[in-house]
This record gives structure tokens, C-alpha cells and sequence, in this order.
């Protein structure tokens, strides 16, 4: 085919259609490199960005076609790699190539504005600001800003080194005209590298391996809590900087970000990028156009980072990868570890998957030798593994969920200079408000099945009322709706609540609680962790916590109420309680300070947690597993499961009908005999939001068998008279049933 008779764009746009849109070229001839091009579009009454899929002829028998109404790049967005393994995740995930395409760019680029300059900014003090100077409150954060910018300006990696909390100060003095933002070239950056600790065998075995390492190579570095991990990382990205190589750093959760990126900034000596959605839409915009020029060597960034172009790639790390927040649980249904290894194989650079816990899916990976297995099994420098208790709390007594020898090794703790984190993974303050009187509760009226709600959390001193899976609010009643009784109480105990227990009990030392209600503005974890810290104090918080932050002074975990996982119907819950025990555990005693973890628990005799304190975590994974394998679970089946949802009960339930008929003659077409569906049947939350839910759930043992059913059946499925009176998608490999 030649270029002239090429003149329709085939574009991919960001509707839920698994198709296709042919449009005229605005030219009238479509060039092989208009594909990955960003193009506007009329579609119906409106105008769509979406991105060139391929271009070819037009068809013999083809309708006039519409005209594109702009090209809005001079060069393809998407190629090569990125765009290739974006078709293989469209495939996977069995979803519309043109949401796939929108959900690997960053908002500001689906939205059709130009690619940002990736220019760097510095910030330096004017001269009102200079005459100001010594007017400023001594101590404050704008005077200690202005104090460094004094002397020489100061771009903004540097500052994030310099000073925590220096973004509020910065606005601060630039509202008053006393500092300027101003843009530098990239390549002016350059912080001097600092030298680190020399790794210990273990660490350097795993550092030698990843260097060894040539072309794809996964690898689980499995290593306890406190063994060095993120040294690890740092020597493995040092090697690929010096192989001028570009390193992508996925992390779970933005709170590990500034502590992550305070470490790899002082260690590499080169700029190390960000994204997360804790940042505006023209910043993610730039860091991925730098990354796309190739001037980003570093990035470091949570899920959707794992969509950031890499030019020169040279190693992909996926921090505690066990986590789930790697799985998108809305709109496209990826999980970011698994998309990193396939973007891993096809640009033929080692993936290096950490945790001290891994999912047992990862561990069979590794195990059977798919992977790369690196152990790590002792702490690094000094520090020494916690010591674990099981408090029974049968019969005994509890303040706000706290038993009085809990109270006690907190002030033990406390008045030998330590901190101590108590872990409550319920946020708010109580998790119901129930009516003493007549048992009257208050429950969300847009959640929860069988003609009853879902309990609203209860917030603020029990003030508001808050329901944690649709955000519904109201104020707290005065009085019990159904008796006009007084006697409303919060029954259990929240993180709001113990942080107010806890200040009363100790007001001799600062009380913070770190969950998502207290962190909500930027940076503001880093900024409570840095007013406490290395001062004898208390941290209040939920898995926030749990996940890979340093704090040398911590002397003392408290976990509190942890029965409610004990006994799940989740089929994963076991997996997800061992992992969230064992790595808020290792919170304790990773430097000089040894280390302690009370679990305090109505259950002191539950398999799962005897299993965990004799054996440690892979006892329990060993056993995990069996049980998995013996039940048809994952990772020795392959999951699909099939949503829908509706303002009203029946819809759901006669379209997954209709959906599980044409899958069973799918099934049949694709010669996929161990298939087994089940449903349809209400979800376990079956209303959500106002909304009635049901769901349908494929299993195989083959990954090939699945797929091979859905790709023969989807068309039909779409096709449906049903699946147009419900809102349905599909999640491939859930992590979870509800």
C-alpha cells in the first residue's frame, strides 16, 4: 500500500466501545507515522482527543467520511514499545483499545494540550524579599526558605532535600513578592552524590545478581523487614545510570514518595522525578514528557507511573509488591506489577519485584523458578528483629480498645525516650452509632443488601456521620430516630478515637494520628512525621503506616483490633491480614532501639497468628498456598469476574443471565471444557452507592482457556439487549470477589 492511498486515520478514542472510528485524513492522505499521533475528532454533537490506532485505504463501500479537525502532534505520542505493550493490555484486560490509550496518558494530554517543556524551576528571592529578610519570624518556614535562598538560588529537587514543607513557604513569600519561581534547564541540575553505607553479603549477593542480569529478568527480592531493600534499589539504579539507562521506581502509596525520594536524590546525583496523584496535572504532564524525551532518568511513582515512557530503559523496580493498590480497581482493571513485567520482557531490562511479604502469587512465581529468587533473611546494620506478644483481652477490660498492659508498655516506652505507633486499621471514630436504648443504628441509605445498610462510620467526636464506601454524609441525629431517645453512643473504636484517649492519657507527649483523613493535603505526612521527629511521642494510624517508612526511634508497635480478619469470607483475607501484621511489625527496632509488637486480640489461639509467630511469614505462605491449591484458588486458577450494576435489582441479574449463556457457548467454541462459571448472584456488597449490584465469576485452570472464551464471547456480550439497561465491566485476575 502506498502512502497516497492511505487517507483514513483509524482512531482509538476514550468511549467504552471496542472498536475502531474511521475518520478522513485533514489532508486527505494518512502517513504510517500518523499512528500514536494525538488527533481531535468530532463525535456526535461534540469534539474527542483519542490517538491514531493505524491509517489504511478507505473501504470500497465506505459512508463519506468525517475529517479529523487537527492533528495535535508534530510526532507520534505513543510508539514502539509503549504503544505495543498498551495493545497487549488492551487485549488482557479485554477493554477498548481507546480507554487503554486515554488511561496511559496524563489528564492534561487527554485533554489535547501540546506536550509541556520540561524545563526545571528554581526559586530565588527578590529584593523586596532581601530587605524583608531579617523582619521574618525567626524559626518559621518562610524565614529558614528565604535564609537558603540568600545565598544562591535554589532549584526545586535542591529544596525538597533542604527543607521539608518548603512548597507552602515558597507560595507564601511569593504571594507577598518577597520570592520568584523561574524556570532552568534541566540539565543544570546535577546534586552531588553522597556515598552510602557498604552493603552487607546479603545485600551485595542481590546487587551482583541484578548487575548480572542481562536483558529481561525478573526478580523477587525477598527480604524481612529492615534488611536493606531500598539499598538494594539504589545500588541496582547507580548501575543503571552509569549504563546511561533510564530506572522506573514504582511505590504503593504517596506517603512513601518524599522519604523515597529524599534518599534517591541524596544518593544518585542526578534529578529523580515524581508522579502521583497528589500532584496538579501539568506537573505529572511534564514529568512524563521528560521521561518521553528521554531527560528523566529517574522516575519514581505509584500505579499509573507504570505507563511512563522509557527511551532508554534499563531497570524497572516494583516496591512492596505485594500491595494492592497496584490493582486499578475502577475503569481499566491493570495491576501495575503485572503490566511492569510485561513491559519488562519486551524492552529486555531486569524487574526487580521487593517485599517482605510477598503475595503468594509472586512466591510461586519465584519458588518455581519463573523468577529470579533473591533472599535477604537479617536486618541490616544493628538492628535486630522485634519481639512479638500476644495479648489476650479475653474478659479484661478496654479503653477505647486498649487493654490496660498495652497502656502500660506505652508508658514504659515512652519514659525511656521512645516512640510508639498503635495501629487501629479502621479510620474515623467509631465505626457505628447505635442507640442504647432500642438498638437503633445508623446506616448508609445507599449501601448494603437484603433491606438493610451498610453502618456509617461515625467522625469528628461523633458529630458526623460518614459511610466509607459511597462518601455519603450527614450530620449525626440529636436524638435516636426510631425511640427519641438521648442514649446514642459510638460503639468500637476508630483511630480519631484512640488519638483521643491516648492525649488524654499522655499529655506529656505529642499524639498524631497518620491516616487519610489527616494526610489529605500535600506533603502532609512528611510534614507530621517531621514535627515529631526523633522526640518521645505517639503515632496513630491505619496500614498508612505499615508500608516501608523508617522511624529510628520507634521502639513499640501496639496493634489493636486485628479479630475482624481473622475470620473473613474473602478467600484472600488470611494473605492480606499475615502481610499487614508482619510489615507493621517491622516498623519496630530498625536502627539501635530494640523493637517490640503487642497484638492484642480476642482470638490468642488462631492458627494464622501461631503460624506467624513460630514460623514467621513464609510458614504461613507454605500453608496458604496448599490450602489455595486444594481449593481451585489463585495462583493454581485463573480468575474473571464479570460486574453489573443498576438502580434496580432485576437488570444486573438478567444481563449477567444472558452474559453467562453466551459464555457457556463461548466456552464450547473455544474448546475451554475446565471452565467453570458461577453465578449469577448478588455481590457481596449487593448495593453500593445507590446502586444494585450482581456479579459472575469465571475460573479456569488454564490463563489460555479463560481468555480464549472471552475473546470469543465479548462481541456477543456487548452486543446484548441487557447490557445497555445495566453498567457492567469485566476485571480480569480480581484481587478480591466484592
Amino acid at each position: 500500500m502506498s502512502d497516497s492511498a492511505a487517507s483514513v486515520l483509524q482512531v482509538a478514542l476514550p468511549v467504552p466501545l471496542p472498536r475502531l472510528f474511521d475518520y478522513r485524513a485533514p489532508d486527505g492522505v494518512a502517513a504510517p507515522d500518523d499512528v500514536g499521533r494525538r488527533v481531535r475528532v468530532p463525535f456526535g454533537p461534540r469534539e474527542l482527543v483519542g490517538v491514531v490506532a493505524a491509517v489504511g485505504p478507505p473501504a470500497p463501500d465506505a459512508p463519506d467520511l468525517r475529517p479529523v479537525v487537527e492533528r495535535l502532534d508534530a510526532s507520534p505520542l505513543l510508539h514502539g514499545e509503549l504503544l505495543e505493550s498498551l495493545r497487549w493490555l488492551a487485549r488482557y484486560t479485554h477493554a477498548p483499545l481507546g480507554e487503554v490509550l486515554a488511561t496511559a496518558l496524563p489528564a492534561a494530554l487527554r485533554r489535547g494540550e501540546p506536550l509541556p517543556d520540561t524545563h526545571a524551576w528554581a526559586w530565588r528571592l527578590t529584593a523586596d524579599g532581601r530587605a524583608a529578610l531579617p523582619g521574618l519570624r525567626a524559626g518559621s518556614r518562610p524565614r529558614r526558605l528565604a535564609g537558603l535562598l540568600e545565598t544562591a538560588p535554589r532549584d526545586e529537587h535542591a529544596l525538597d532535600a533542604l527543607l521539608d514543607g518548603w512548597r507552602a513557604a515558597a507560595r507564601s513569600l511569593q504571594q507577598r513578592g518577597l520570592a520568584e519561581r523561574f524556570a532552568v534547564p534541566a540539565s543544570a541540575i546535577s546534586p552531588a552524590p553522597r556515598p552510602g553505607p557498604t552493603p552487607e553479603p546479603e545485600q551485595q549477593a542481590a546487587i551482583d545478581a541484578v548487575r548480572a542480569a542481562d536483558g529481561f529478568a525478573p526478580m523477587l527480592l525477598d527480604g524481612v523487614t529492615g534488611s536493606g531493600k531500598t539499598e538494594v534499589y539504589l545500588h541496582a539504579i547507580a548501575d543503571c545510570l552509569a549504563r546511561g539507562r533510564q530506572a522506573l521506581v514504582l511505590v504503593p502509596e504517596i506517603g512513601l514518595t518524599p522519604q523515597l525520594l529524599g534518599r534517591f536524590r541524596a544518593r544518585l546525583g542526578v534529578p529523580v522525578h515524581a508522579t502521583h496523584s497528589g500532584l496538579g496535572d501539568a506537573e505529572r504532564a511534564r514529568v512524563w514528557a521528560a521521561a518521553w524525551r528521554g531527560e528523566a532518568r529517574v522516575v519514581v511513582g505509584t500505579r499509573s507511573a507504570v505507563f511512563t515512557p522509557l527511551p532508554d530503559a534499563g531497570l524497572i523496580v516494583v516496591d512492596e509488591e505485594h500491595d494492592a493498590s497496584y490493582k486499578q480497581q475502577d475503569g481499566i482493571r491493570y495491576h501495575a506489577r503485572d503490566f511492569a513485567l510485561v513491559r519488562g520482557r519486551a524492552l529486555g531490562i531486569p524487574v526487580l519485584l521487593g517485599s517482605a511479604t510477598p503475595s503468594l502469587e509472586t512466591l510461586q512465581n519465584a519458588t518455581a523458578g519463573r523468577y529470579g529468587y533473591l533472599r535477604m533473611s537479617r536486618r541490616a546494620g544493628a538492628a535486630r528483629p522485634p519481639e512479638v506478644r500476644v495479648t489476650d483481652v479475653r474478659k479484661r477490660p478496654l479503653e477505647a480498645g486498649l487493654s490496660q498492659p498495652m497502656l502500660d508498655a506505652i508508658r514504659t516506652e515512652l519514659d525511656a525516650g521512645g516512640q510508639v505507633l498503635v495501629f487501629r486499621n479502621r479510620r474515623g471514630y467509631a465505626p457505628v452509632l447505635l442507640c442504647h436504648d432500642c438498638g437503633w443504628s445508623a446506616q448508609c441509605p445507599r449501601c448494603g443488601g437484603a433491606g438493610q445498610g451498610r453502618p456509617m462510620t461515625v467522625h469528628a467526636q461523633g458529630r458526623r456521620l460518614q459511610c466509607h464506601h459511597c462518601g455519603h454524609r450527614r450530620p449525626a441525629p440529636p436524638a435516636c430516630p426510631d425511640c427519641a431517645s438521648l442514649a446514642l453512643q459510638p460503639q468500637g473504636v476508630g483511630t480519631e478515637r484512640i488519638e483521643e484517649v491516648l492525649a488524654a492519657r499522655f499529655p506529656d507527649v505529642p499524639v498524631l494520628r497518620i491516616d487519610r483523613g489527616s494526610t489529605r493535603r500535600r506533603d502532609a505526612m512528611e510534614t507530621l512525621l517531621g514535627d515529631l521527629g526523633e522526640r518521645p511521642g505517639i503515632l496513630v494510624g491505619t496500614q498508612m503506616l505499615a508500608k516501608g517508612h523508617d522511624l529510628a526511634q520507634l521502639g513499640l508497635v501496639c496493634v489493636v483490633g486485628i479479630d475482624e480478619g481473622l475470620y473473613s469470607a474473602d478467600f484472600r483475607s488470611h494473605e492480606k491480614l499475615a502481610q499487614l501484621l508482619v510489615q507493621v511489625a517491622g516498623r519496630a527496632g530498625r536502627a539501635q532501639r530494640p523493637g517490640r509488637v503487642l497484638l492484642q486480640t480476642h482470638h490468642p489461639d488462631h492458627p494464622l497468628l501461631a503460624t506467624l509467630i513460630e514460623g514467621g511469614y513464609h510458614a504461613f505462605a507454605a500453608e496458604a498456598l496448599a490450602l489455595r491449591e486444594a481449593a481451585g484458588f489463585p495462583p493454581f486458577a485463573h480468575l474473571a469476574l464479570l460486574r453489573a450494576e443498576s438502580k434496580h435489582a432485576g437488570p444486573p441479574l438478567a444481563f449477567l443471565q444472558a452474559a453467562r449463556q453466551a459464555l457457556e457457548a463461548g466456552a464450547q467454541a473455544a474448546r475451554a471444557p475446565d471452565l467453570e462459571i458461577s453465578g449469577p448472584m448478588p455481590a457481596p456488597m449487593a448495593r453500593r452507592a445507590g446502586m444494585h449490584r450482581a456479579q459472575l465469576l469465571l475460573s479456569s485452570p488454564a490463563r489460555r482457556e479463560l481468555h480464549a472464551t472471552l475473546h470469543a464471547t465479548l462481541p456477543r456480550v456487548y452486543a446484548l439487549p441487557e447490557a445497555r439497561r445495566v453498567r457492567w465491566s469485566l476485571d480480569v485476575d480480581p484481587v478480591d470477589l466484592y
